[in-house]
Formats: structure tokens, C-alpha cells, sequence
């Protein structure tokens, strides 16, 4: 089994996300999942974990407890160690210098060296205390949830007390903040930050060998981020301003021959001038459709409201994808049922205190 470690943000909502890299996801502590399987290439593309690790086992948040796992378990590994210990929003109260001291000097007894700069293997020993909250934003239409395993036992909001062992298998790339929406070359109010771009790219199924469209791509934040993973993207704007600015930021970001930060092949990428709920595509053409719906104004497409947009464009998208995921600053939800959708899961994200996002996901 593996242990995965998310940012804290939003266990739910990384939990789905991390659907993308691992199978039979289980939450067991505030900011701890464990799953059965994983790909490590894609964990480094995740934006809401941080890290994913062979799980050793699992005893409650105490160092002592920590240590007599860790002396009982069996290690097949060869070369140097360290340990890196995390107290998860310091939840627990453990002292990490101490946790890795101790866990070290059992290391050590057992004859490994330890190299706390380039170590062969690293142990990471996470601790968490805390309320363990059931994924009640977690809707899917026919009462399953298909994306995550739910928690692992016990009622809702049952306190729980967690220490995970784990050697590192992956972690994720956080090189977000050099993408910040005013640092790209073209920069227009309002768009999305890179780490919800990538992870709503991540949750339709963004990776190499699949093609992600966004028909109101804006500035094309969530086709970089797409792009980065190795998806072929496409976008449409009903402005020629900002099909102009996605193609600079998707040219300066994606038109390289390096691997990108994640470490597969950039994406190729399209952007066209063009109407969302006419899509110039035929049917089943794209893997996934990822947009952000315009927010509490009129179209910028003279022909329609913003409701006839949505719901057009929901419709499209139905027409040439099995996938979406819409993120607006309300729900469309019933609009998406209408275009023939079903609603997987949806969450309120909330930005700061005039606006909450919605994310819907739809299969």
C-alpha cells in the first residue's frame, strides 16, 4: 500500500484529484490518505498532494508508538536514509526533531548510514491529529461515491490520532507560484490560480496520449497546466483579445523541447476564435472538457445569456466528450443533468469573501 500526503487545503477535494495517480483512495487522517496502487509519474503532477510514500504501517501519533513500528517492520532497502517528520497543521504536538532523531537512531542500530543531504531512501513519518470529516461535498447523482474509497472507518467526524510510516516513492512538483496569473506574459483579471487549474486538469484525466479541450479558455491557464502534464490541448474564446493572449502564454510555456518541471513531453497545443455552444468539433472527438464559466456577468457573446451559455456549452461539451469538469461561481448542476451529464461529485471552494467557486465533475 501507499501513503499519500496532502496540502491540507481540502482533503476531500485532493482526494478526488489524486484518483488521477493512485486507486482505492482512503482518507485516515486530517491531510492522510493510503491507496492500493499508484503511478509516481503522475504524482509529481498533482497540485493537492504533496507527497506519496511505500507505506511501512500505520500506529497512533505518538514517537514512541512511531519507533516500536518502526523496529518491528521489516526493511528491504539498501544504501543511505534519512528522515523527514511532518506534524500536520501541528495537529498532534510531536516534536519532529525528535521523531526523526528517534526514528533515525533505530535506522542506525539496524545498520543503515544516514545522509541527511542525498540519502538513498527517505523515510517520512507523518503525524496527525484530528477530526477525520466524511466527503459530505462528495455527491454523486446515483448516492455512490465512484472517484474515492470515503474514510476508512468509523462515523463522521470521528477523532482520529495517526502516525504513518513511509519510504518516499514520489513527490509532487511546486513550481505553481512561478506561473502566477500576473507574472504570464498576458495577464487578464480573474483567472484561475495554477494549482486549482492544474487539479481540475488532473481530474478530467489530463496526461499524455489525451486531448483536453476548454471552450472559454480566457487567458489559457487551465490548458498550461494541462499541457504540463503532457496532454494535447485545445481551446476557443468568443474574444479575439484573449485567444491572442492563450496563444502567448501557451506558446511561452509549452512550445519547448525540454520535458516540462513534471518530467513528460509538453503537449501540443490549438486555440481558435469560436463559439462554446457551437463547437467546431465532431462528435467524441476530445477526451475531457474542463471550463471555467463566466461569472455573474453577461456573455461576452452578444447572441446569448449567460444561462443559455452555460447551458449550451454544457450541451457541446456533452457532444464531443464522455468527461467534464465546470468551475463557476455557482452551481450548474442541474443545467449539466439537463445536457445529459451525471453529477460525480461537486465542491464550494471558497477564494476569498465575495467569491466561491463551484467545481462540478461529470461523467
Amino acid at each position: 500500500m501507499y501513503l499519500l500526503e496532502y496540502g491540507g487545503e481540502d482533503d476531500a477535494f485532493a482526494a478526488v484529484e489524486s484518483r488521477h495517480a493512485a486507486t482505492s483512495v482512503t482518507r485516515v487522517a486530517p491531510g492522510l490518505a493510503v491507496a492500493n496502487a499508484l503511478v509516481p509519474e503522475r504524482v509529481r503532477g498533482l497540485a493537492y498532494t504533496r507527497a506519496a510514500s511505500d507505506l511501512v504501517g500505520r500506529t497512533d501519533a505518538s514517537v514512541a508508538s512511531a519507533r516500536a513500528l518502526l523496529e518491528a517492520a521489516s526493511i528491504d532497502r539498501e544504501g543511505t536514509v534519512a528522515v523527514r517528520a511532518t506534524d500536520v497543521h501541528g495537529s498532534s504536538g510531536v516534536s519532529t526533531t525528535h521523531a526523526e532523531r528517534e526514528l533515525g537512531s533505530v535506522l542506525v542500530d539496524r545498520g543503515f548510514a544516514v545522509d541527511l543531504e542525498d540519502p538513498d531512501h527517505a523515510l517520512r513519518a507523518v503525524f496527525s491529529e484530528g477530526r477525520l470529516e466524511s466527503d459530505a461535498n462528495t455527491n454523486a447523482d446515483d448516492g455512490r461515491d465512484d472517484l474515492i474509497e470515503s474514510v476508512a472507518s468509523g462515523e463522521s467526524g470521528e477523532r482520529v490520532s495517526v502516525c504513518a510510516l513511509g519510504w518516499l516513492a514520489a513527490e509532487s512538483v511546486r513550481d505553481f507560484g512561478s506561473r502566477a496569473p500576473t507574472d504570464k506574459p498576458f495577464f487578464q483579471p480573474g483567472s484561475m490560480d495554477p494549482l486549482l487549474a492544474r487539479a481540475v486538469a488532473n481530474i478530467a484525466g489530463a496526461e499524455p496520449g489525451r486531448t483536453i479541450l476548454d471552450p472559454m479558455c480566457g487567458t489559457g491557464g487551465v490548458l498550461v497546466e494541462a499541457g504540463l502534464v503532457g496532454a494535447d490541448v485545445v481551446g476557443t474564446d468568443a474574444q479575439a483579445k484573449m485567444v491572442a493572449g492563450a496563444r502567448t502564454n501557451l506558446a511561452h510555456f509549452l512550445d519547448r523541447e525540454d520535458p516540462s518541471p513534471t518530467g513528460v513531453p509538453r503537449g501540443s497545443w490549438h486555440v481558435a476564435r469560436g463559439d462554446g455552444t457551437r463547437l467546431p468539433l465532431r462528435d467524441g472527438a476530445i477526451d475531457a472538457v474542463v471550463f471555467d464559466a463566466p461569472y455573474g456577468r453577461q456573455s461576452k457573446i452578444e447572441t446569448h445569456r449567460l444561462a443559455d451559455l452555460v447551458s449550451g456549452a454544457l450541451t457541446e461539451s456533452r457532444r464531443v466528450a464522455d468527461r467534464a469538469v465546470v468551475v463557476a461561481d455557482r452551481s450548474w448542476a442541474n443545467e449539466a443533468r439537463d445536457a445529459g451529464w451525471t453529477l460525480e461529485a461537486a465542491f464550494e471552494r471558497r477564494v476569498h469573501r465575495s467569491l466561491t467557486r463551484y467545481v462540478l465533475v461529470l461523467s
